[in-house]
């Protein structure tokens, strides 16, 4: 602030700047919900003219849930050829299609696309390893590390420990052997 000024002008200038600010239009808000729903459908022609190309039937399902779209293919009996080896297809149908979306929207895009309900089936299987060895580590008091996952199974592994007294998890190593580690509480 310049020496000139006194601090009446300046307390001025800072109410005159409020109201201003205040007076200023308020956009409506956009619905975060309705841009999720315009991703997932987006999401869902893309898939659908993959699906076209690939001669393979499926039905497409859309759902918003936890702030992200998701986009399931289900129904076809070629579908698991979309799914691959420990899901690997299936990560990288995911990313090219996240990324058709954001061609198209401009936005970076979070869907979760589930084909044959191979992450759904997933979720729950690593959900009940982390409960498990959560209640191990909780009566043994010894620490447990698991496999390397990705980042979407140990997220999965991380909420299921959190969910049981006693114990804690970390994430140890560099990708892509980064694995979840169950500890006592100290």
């Amino acid at each position: 602030m310049p020496d000139d000024v006194t601090v009446e002008e300046e307390q001025t200038a800072t109410e005159a700047n409020a109201e201003a600010q205040v007076e200023a239009p308020v956009e409506s808000p956009v619905n975060e919900d309705d841009e999720l729903v315009e991703e997932g459908e987006i999401a869902a022609d893309y898939l659908e003219q993959l699906l076209d190309i690939l001669d393979f039937d499926g039905d497409i399902d859309l759902d918003v849930e936890g702030g992200r779209a998701i986009v399931a293919i289900d129904g076809g009996e070629d579908l698991t050829k979309l799914v691959g080896q420990r899901g690997e297809v299936l990560d990288a149908l995911q990313e090219l299609t996240r990324l058709a979306v954001q061609q198209s929207t401009g936005d970076r895009s979070r869907l979760m696309l589930d084909v044959a309900g191979w992450r759904a089936s997933r979720r729950t299987r690593l959900s009940g390893l982390g409960t498990e060895v959560a209640e191990r580590v909780a009566s043994t008091g010894e620490k447990e590390s698991l496999k390397p996952m990705t980042p979407f199974e140990r997220k999965i592994v991380h909420d299921a420990v959190a969910k049981v007294d006693g114990v804690h998890s970390e994430s140890e190593g560099a990708e892509p052997n980064r694995r979840v580690v169950v500890l006592p509480n100290a």
